[in-house]
């Protein structure tokens, strides 16, 4: 902790204090012309000494003590984190250690979606060193101890924010108050599931202590930590680390504009700031670049208004802070009321675990209190993480405040994410922070009794808008609750929070003197952790029995011995140089992406971000486990459809036999059943098309209107490829003026080699042609003949192809991402949409 660690008596420690910590607490009467009376006492004269070491640990401990009872949860309960968490990122996460253990980096995905670029999918895990590491050490990990690696990220964080408390000299007490809240109040907690937000998350404390150091010390060490942990916190690249960076950018103009010379300020750190921001942009640019390059060809390249606003944090919400059940958020059986989809007045796409804030009845009882109704939290050194609540609170709100409206048109990158609500991330670390101020406030000051001699009419005022509020809140709560039929059961988790805040309210005022109350708050923060765990801790916004995710570990006998049959039929064809690919449709959540562990090349999946064309093409829809949610555009009308031989689809995966299939589903006529009993059918359809073929005669077409039109257009399969407009230059002119009637070649395809980055063919031909491959073209994809490089050429709409000459040759396409040329052509292409935009 040294290079965080305030020194006591050192210049620079002191030069930083002194731009926080002044004479007048109370920023906003300055504003107004006020001076403090004589009965306020200065921000030094209530910060605690330095820590010693055995303060320290016992902090240290304590949130150890306490990240280990929230552990146990789930242990004692028999569950995990579900949902994304293991829909998505388990499966992701194994087949990440799968291919590093292979030798291979998992840059191209062949298991998800007929083919997906998981080196530019953020959600992939590639980038984040500590998840790679993860991978290396242990590839066969458990779904819980996955949950532990997730869960001891958070423990840093909340380790990082000890020790920022230190920086500060609060008292450990309240350093571990906001540890807490920081690991399991709020989006914490309601939103591990969403195990990328989570990473994001967790690095923020870290790289904002960071921040604190390089700016108070000048030191080019702290200013490389601060890059290295703005990039763990930023690689996510998801909007929660979005948001994080600005309000690392947030609190640099703070202490700048507080310093009274900004510019000096500035000017004076500018080496520093410009190691910290070179680490982050060399750590950063690739991936960032990648990503970019994917939304412009994903199903997502921005997200429009009226998209993001149904993302937007209902006002309603706010009574979950502090009365966690109000809605029944807590209920086992999914009995949920509160604002969402089904009981808003207009679109609303949240759910209950987006919409929970709850941080713990006793701090609640502090910020209405002693943060708003006796104005601490308005004192210079919390005004930060005042103003960050403010700002972030206005953001999640989205349509229900301007503040969204304008940054959604002005702010750059705002609008590639459709959801304001995850602000709420920022809520709960702004929380934190002001709990834990406020309970430091609170030892060291007490109750905030001499400001009604000093400022009476301020504080009354300050006390009648905190009332108001509260009222606002809890009659909003109360009117939706009534709406929905469920007064009765709000108006009881209400009595409880008060019964709670009673208690709350006689241990803050029987307790009077320094030493009753430093006992007092270490009661508090003890009944935090408590009620934190009871209520957060494995509950049923972020636990499920683990045997709903069998698939990942012992899986039903039945299953088992289907998906036996399946790898049969799969291993048969392979060794005769096929390459079939299978659907999954209809079966629960963690079979959308099981495919990644079975190594089953699925033309469905579970992932946000595809590639458009695929998605327009193919229609898988919003997840493979709601059979009604799959499409079936003109371009596929059913599974045995041109596109669907051209994909090589051969075997479909049902939860019911074929007559029982919602009408508008397709059903293969002479499919044969190979399987079936216990929520899983499966079905051999028809023959497929080769996954390579060798055609001499060119049809030149337009696959974006094709695909518009619906209609995919005829061609002869056998000896004929459809070329998009794009790559016609491309292609030799023996091809292209090669007459219609004249005969096919006598040519022979194989896969030699076929890796998820990297697919070998061997070619015996007696005339130039096109060699095509049914896999999805995209952009990184590199081919070469016999060595040479050759243009890829986009061919049959959605796959890849490359011209050959006649003779035996040796063709390899490559995923190569990271060449300088398609790095160029990344940036390239995002220039050229900002410039059309």
């Amino acid at each position: 902790m040294s290079i965080f660690s305030a020194v006591p008596g050192s210049d620079a420690d002191f030069a930083f204090m002194s731009l926080l910590d002044t004479a007048s607490p109370y920023f906003p009467f300055q504003r107004l012309g006020l001076r403090p009376g004589a009965s306020d006492i200065s921000a030094e004269e209530i910060e605690t000494p330095a820590w010693t070491r055995r303060q320290t640990l016992l902090a240290i401990v304590s949130l150890l003590i306490f990240s280990g009872l929230a552990l146990a949860c789930w242990s004692w309960s028999g569950t995990v984190v579900p949902w994304d968490s293991k829909n998505h990122f388990y499966p992701m996460f194994r087949f990440l250690a799968d291919t590093l253990r292979e030798g291979r980096i998992p840059l191209w995905n062949p298991y998800h979606f007929a083919g997906h670029p998981s080196v530019a999918d953020p959600q992939s895990l590639l980038f984040t060193p500590t998840m790679v590491l993860f991978a290396l050490i242990a590839p066969d990990a458990s779904m819980q101890l996955f949950d532990t690696i997730i869960f001891a990220h958070l423990c840093f964080g909340g380790l990082a924010v000890v020790g920022l408390c230190r920086r500060y000299r609060w008292h450990p007490a309240a350093a571990v108050l906001a540890a807490m809240i920081f690991m399991l109040g709020g989006a914490a907690s309601s939103r591990l599931q969403h195990t990328g937000m989570i990473l994001s998350y967790s690095f923020f404390p870290a790289a904002l202590w960071a921040l604190e150091a390089t700016l108070a010390q000048r030191s080019y060490r702290a200013a490389l930590l601060l890059g290295v942990m703005a990039a763990l916190m930023s690689v996510g690249r998801d909007q929660v680390a979005f948001l994080f960076d600005l309000v690392l950018a947030f609190r640099l103009v703070f202490v700048a504009i507080e310093s009274g010379n900004p510019f000096g300020l500035l000017r004076s750190r500018l080496g520093v700031l410009f190691v910290a921001g070179f680490v982050l942009l060399s750590l950063l640019i690739v991936p960032i670049l990648l990503t970019l390059q994917f939304l412009g060809t994903s199903n997502r390249p921005g997200i429009p208004f009226g998209i993001a606003a149904a993302g937007s944090l209902d006002p309603a919400n706010f009574v979950t802070m502090f009365v966690p059940n109000f809605f029944g958020s807590l209920d086992v059986g999914y009995d949920y009321w509160g604002p969402n989809y089904a009981t808003a007045s207009v679109a609303d796409w949240t759910d209950r675990s987006v919409d929970y804030l709850f941080i713990g009845t006793l701090p609640c009882l502090l910020l209405i209190w002693h943060g708003l109704g006796a104005g601490r939290l308005f004192e210079r050194r919390v005004a930060f993480y005042t103003l960050a609540l403010v700002l972030a609170l206005a953001y999640a709100l989205g349509r229900y405040t301007p503040f969204f409206s304008f940054v959604f048109d002005w702010w750059p990158g705002v609008s590639l994410y459709r959801r304001p609500a995850d602000a709420t991330f920022i809520v709960n670390v702004a929380l934190a922070f002001c709990s834990g101020y406020l309970l430091h406030h609170f030892i060291m000051r007490g109750l905030p009794r001499s400001l009604f001699a000093e400022h009476k009419i301020l504080v009354l005022l300050l006390i009648g808008v905190s009332l108001c509020g509260l009222g606002v809140v809890l009659y909003q709560g109360l009117l939706f609750s009534a709406k929905e039929g469920h007064l009765a059961s709000s108006l009881g988790q209400l009595g409880l929070a008060a019964a709670f805040a009673l208690s709350g309210i006689l241990l803050l005022t029987v307790f009077r003197s320094p030493h009753q109350r430093a006992m007092a708050a270490c009661v508090l923060v003890a009944l935090t952790g408590a009620e934190i765990l009871w209520r957060n801790a494995a509950s049923a916004l972020n636990a499920e029995p683990i045997d709903r995710y069998a698939v990942y570990a012992t899986m039903p006998s039945s299953n088992a011995a289907g998906i036996s049959s399946l790898r049969h039929e799969l291993s048969t064809k392979r060794a005769q140089g096929e390459q079939p690919r299978v659907e999954i449709l209809g079966l629960s959540g963690p079979w959308q992406n099981a495919s990644m562990m079975l190594k089953l090349e699925d033309t469905l999946g579970y992932n946000p971000l595809r590639i458009n064309e695929y998605e327009r093409a193919v229609g898988p829809g919003e997840n493979a486990s709601d059979i009604n949610l799959r499409h079936y555009p003109g371009t596929f009308r059913g599974y045995t459809c041109r596109l669907a031989s051209l994909l090589g689809l051969e075997y479909l995966v049902l939860d019911r036999p074929l007559e029982k299939l919602p009408r508008h589903v397709p059903r293969p006529r002479d499919a044969t059943l190979i399987h079936g009993g216990d929520n899983m059918y499966i079905y051999k359809l028809g023959s497929a098309a080769p996954r390579a073929y060798f055609a001499t005669r060119v049809k030149p077409v337009d696959g974006n209107d094709a695909i518009d039109d619906a209609v995919w257009p005829g061609f002869d399969r056998a000896n004929e490829v459809l070329i998009d407009k794009n790559s016609m230059d491309d292609l030799d002119g023996e091809v292209l003026n090669r007459d219609a009637a004249s005969l096919p070649a006598q040519a022979h395809v194989a896969i030699t080699n076929y890796e998820e980055n990297r697919v070998t063919l061997s070619v015996d031909t007696d005339k130039a042609g096109v060699l095509v491959l049914h896999d999805l073209f995209y952009a990184g994809w590199e081919v070469r003949v016999d060595g040479e490089r050759q243009p890829l050429l986009h061919a049959n709409i959605l796959f890849r192809g490359v011209e050959v000459p006649e003779g035996h040759h040796e063709v390899e396409f490559v995923f190569r991402p990271f060449s300088f040329a398609n790095l160029t052509a990344a940036a390239t292409g995002i220039l050229h949409r900002h410039a059309e935009n």
